[in-house]
């Protein structure tokens, strides 16, 4: 024990409540009680608000006060340790725990403290797993001096801002590279600069995809990369399944991805996002499609950032893919997605550019990780 630090149970300096789901009627997309589902914990700006006066929705809804610290109770977003402070009187979903301190001197540590815990311990399994709330309160938390809570406040929220500094970086680095696209290709859609139009499977010496079955997980093996792998320009490679080299190999032998290649997702939620392969290691694949671009005639960036226009990704889904509530674009239908063509010189200059731009977005993004490894560090020194 610290010296001058006191150990409570949680329970003693907060209580904990639910939250509340009004109906999709008594939401509006601006007003004066925001209310926040689990999903929107951590956007701020994506929250409804109760379209009622204040005086009404505090008389008729939970309403739960400014400070409290919300997250979420039931399902798989407890995984997600999202957590928020409420900046004002707010409503929150149903789904969501209410932590509301008896005393608000120094809320930020609090909300440091309850980040560091990990929710998967103390959640109870079962069909929809569910946060156990009375371990939760009988968690003995630190209670320093106010001074020293304040001065562990702000060291955290100087990494923390650090941090948030160096991912708006990102951002911005990704809206110079559409910037970029704009300048020199022109609106995708309406093809401005009148550049040819072939389909895709004209300038692809290859459109494949990976097995249709289900191949048993390992913990590890070769790569296997599937369409949850596969973001808008990123494929998540460190996060990938496994899977046997028996298995790789038959799949390996359809469809081989190598540097440079397009990956495209063309079945379930990310159908239509496109990442192009940065790594010359074999994997295998499922439930993604792939695109051997002709090198004489198309570049994998250049693909790549056609295919994830958000106008050419909704005309392709409206008009080229299957499916009712699970969408999806067989290989026929992506052979035949039109695409303009601009000249291949053009093409390699905006790769190297793009290529230059990721070059500097692996250095923020490794600054990042130190920042994050920092953080969690403190974290651990003073709250474990």
């Amino acid at each position: 024990m610290r010296e001058g630090w006191t150990y409570k149970k949680l329970g003693e300096v907060a209580n904990i409540k639910s939250g509340y789901t009004p109906s999709s009627s008594d939401l509006s997309d601006s007003g004066v009680i925001p209310y926040f589902k689990v999903g929107d914990m951590n956007n701020v700006g994506n929250e409804k608000y109760l379209h009622y006066t204040s005086s009404f929705v505090n008389e008729t809804f939970k309403t739960f006060p400014q400070n409290s610290i919300v997250f979420p109770k039931n399902g798989a977003a407890i995984a997600t340790n999202k957590k928020r402070i409420l900046k004002q009187s707010s409503v929150v979903d149903l789904n969501t725990a209410v932590l509301i301190p008896t005393q608000t001197e120094n809320i930020e540590f609090l909300y440091y403290w309850i980040s560091n815990i990990d929710f998967r311990d103390i959640t109870r399994r079962g069909t929809i797993p569910t946060l156990d709330t009375k371990t939760l309160m009988l968690l003995e938390i630190p209670v320093p001096p106010l001074s020293e809570q304040q001065r562990i406040v702000s060291e955290l929220d100087l990494l923390s801002s650090i941090i948030e500094k160096k991912k708006a970086q990102l951002k911005e680095y990704d809206a110079l590279a559409q910037s970029i696209f704009y300048d020199m290709f022109g609106d995708p859609v309406t093809n401005e600069k009148g550049w040819e139009v072939k389909k895709l499977g004209e300038v692809c010496k290859k459109i494949t995809d990976g097995t249709h079955d289900t191949p048993q997980r390992l913990e590890k093996g070769v790569k296997f990369i599937t369409g949850k792998h596969i973001r808008p320009f990123l494929v998540d490679y460190d996060n990938s399944d496994y899977v046997t080299e028996e298995v790789h190999k038959e799949i390996f032998q359809r469809c081989n991805p190598e540097l440079g290649d397009v990956l495209y997702t063309n079945i379930g939620a990310g159908i239509g996002n496109a990442a192009i392969n940065s790594v010359e290691y074999e994997f295998s694949m499922k439930n993604v499609a792939l695109l051997k671009p002709l090198r004489s005639n198309v570049n994998g960036y250049y693909l790549e950032f056609y295919l994830n226009n958000d106008k050419i990704k909704t005309i392709i889904i409206d008009n080229y893919s299957n499916g009712g509530a699970q969408k999806f674009l067989s290989l026929k239908s992506i052979a035949k997605i039109p695409v303009s063509i601009p000249p291949l010189s053009l093409q390699q200059s905006f790769a190297s550019k793009i290529e230059a731009i990721e070059r500097q977005k692996a250095l923020i993004q490794q600054s990042i990780t130190e920042a994050e490894t920092l953080f969690n560090s403190r974290m651990d020194y003073w709250f474990s």
